[in-house]
């Protein structure tokens, strides 16, 4: 299985992320499942959500130095973006 590289990422509501692929492809991701565990609560901050950015490179997205997601995490559990 091929996993591309996080070209865009984009809250575009309170828990979900829109991401563009290398190969253009739009899948949205939901954070919600990861909401209880403590080191994801500050995504709760719906500001704070909002500030997600794409790490140098397309490997991951993240919030700060502490909170990130994997291409992979976002590639194989995001749902195809219409």
């Amino acid at each position: 299985m091929t996993i591309h590289k996080v070209l865009s990422a984009n809250a575009i509501d309170e828990h979900t992320l829109l991401i563009e692929f290398d190969n253009h492809q739009l899948k949205k991701y939901d954070v919600t499942p990861w909401l209880d565990k403590p080191a994801f609560s500050p995504l709760k901050n719906p500001t704070f959500f909002k500030s997600v950015q794409v790490e140098k490179g397309g490997y991951a997205v993240h919030w700060n130095s502490e909170i990130d997601l994997s291409e992979y995490e976002l590639w194989r559990h995001g749902v195809q973006a219409n």
